[in-house]
């Protein structure tokens, strides 16, 4: 009976896996680079280039006086990066390097470089023609600046972006992020799946209570501490292994261009798996490109599309080149990575490794603050979507829904989520991307005019 039980889940994975091969396959890959590419050469380089802009920006928007909007600048990209900042970072990079070898880590940062533009981009669109609804709150993101930027003929496709969001924010926002935490903190402190899942929608459920202010407050008190706390014991694992770190970043380098041989517990791996999955795990741990951050930074105390989106792109470099660099180096310098483990079994082995008898608990701690700051994070990106959908009444049976997914989510197969989730994501990137690109020449003429307008300035 058990067998006859398991053969629709197969056929089920099967049928999946099957989409998310098409989804993923080189068409996707060539158009998330293909456009972070175009947009960074548009905006000639400006997002990497005034990288210290953006963080004196963020710094500065602290407060949020400066104009209408739900909460200030700096709690618009903490509430962006509570959401980006999650298992992707942990499990997500150590699956991409566990499926694609060290060369992966190598099309995350490729990945993170043009991301930074595509970010800039969705966050300037969204404060331009973000919209305020019936309760006086902005709304915003790709479904908005579809609508009211390409017009009413492409209404279809900001309908298709929502729909997909709101159901894809089940999986890499919602059941993912609790799946891995019930398995880490089981692993590490013999807590059942069912109690994890539990404590997680208690607590989820007291955050959203208070909607978009609660979150942006809890994003901004607990994302800069757990990333930060997360990169300080990297570091001190990175230079225990220090001896181990220049043949570990000359890997990352050489197998992003070549194939990767089979080693103790890993099976090997081509070109084009590094590509693959350090793309697709790249663009699951950044979201640039997907649509999801814009819906955080339209409810942000701003007046200039401009500034928000340069503190918006810093929500890639701090989530890839930052914090994804850490886990990536710390599982190739340590050897964990053909160990055979993967997922955040991986991550943890490579910091236990490093430190011994502590290693494991940072990182089984981490995942569950990462996840759970994730998952009030995507709470807030499903509910505006539904809202543009459904209108403000499918708010709270919206939130509902989403609290009792979470212990769900905390009880199933992993593998599978996985999977819907990665599938979904692609699905909600498309009508995003078609849009960046036929927008594209709003972005670049409103950045032109701010920066001659600044250079005006302080000329005169």
């Amino acid at each position: 009976m058990a067998g006859k039980r398991e053969i629709p889940v197969e056929a089920f994975e099967s049928f999946v896996s099957s989409i998310n091969g098409l989804v993923w396959g080189p068409p996707m890959l060539v158009m998330i680079l293909g456009v972070g590419l175009f947009l960074s050469i548009g905006l000639k380089l400006m997002p990497v280039l005034k990288l210290r802009a953006g963080f004196r920006l963020m710094w500065k928007g602290r407060t949020g006086a400066e104009s209408e909007g739900e909460i200030p600048p700096f709690q618009a990209l903490m509430t962006a990066l509570s959401a980006t900042v999650g298992t992707g970072n942990i499990a997500g990079v150590a699956t991409a390097v566990f499926l694609g070898g060290p060369g992966a880590l190598f099309w995350m940062w490729l990945t993170a470089l043009v991301g930074m533009a595509t970010k800039y981009s969705e966050a300037v669109l969204a404060v331009r023609f973000r919209e305020v609804d019936e309760r006086g709150a902005h709304v915003g993101g790709p479904m908005y600046y579809i609508r009211n930027g390409l017009g009413k003929k492409w209404a279809w496709l900001g309908v298709l972006f929502a729909v997909f969001a709101a159901v894809a924010a089940f999986g890499i926002g919602n059941t993912v992020q609790a799946n891995s935490v019930a398995d880490v903190l089981e692993s590490n402190f013999q807590l059942p799946h069912w109690a994890t899942g539990l404590i997680l929608m208690v607590l989820v459920g007291l955050v959203l209570i208070g909607g978009i202010k609660r979150i942006g407050q809890v994003a901004s008190a607990l994302v800069p501490f757990m990333a930060i706390a997360y990169v300080l014991v990297g570091l001190v694992v990175l230079a225990i292994n220090a001896n181990q770190l220049p043949s570990a970043i000359a890997m990352v380098f050489t197998h992003a261009f070549s194939p990767v041989a089979a080693e103790g517990g890993f099976a090997g791996a081509a070109v084009w798996a590094a590509i693959r999955f350090g793309v697709a795990r790249g663009i699951f741990s950044n979201e640039a490109g997907l649509g999801s951050a814009p819906i955080a930074h339209a409810a942000a105390q701003t007046k200039s599309p401009i500034n928000q989106g340069m503190v918006a792109m810093l929500g890639t470099f701090i989530d890839t080149i930052i914090v994804c660099s850490i886990t990536g180096l710390v599982i190739i310098s340590s050897g964990a990575w053909t160990s055979g483990e993967t997922g955040a079994a991986l991550t943890s082995l490579a910091f236990e490794t490093g430190l011994p008898g502590f290693g494991n608990y940072v990182v089984a701690i981490s995942l569950a603050i990462f996840a759970f700051t994730t998952i009030i994070g995507w709470s807030f990106y499903g509910e505006r979507c539904i809202e543009f959908l459904f209108g403000v009444k499918a708010i709270v049976p919206y939130r509902v829904i989403w609290i009792l997914a979470i212990p769900v989510g905390a009880t199933i197969n992993l593998g599978l989520i996985w999977l819907i989730a990665d599938t979904l994501n692609a699905m909600m990137a498309l009508p995003n991307l078609v849009a960046l690109l036929l927008l594209s020449p709003v972005v670049f003429k409103l950045t032109r005019e701010h920066f001659e307008k600044e250079r005006s300035v302080g000329t005169s």
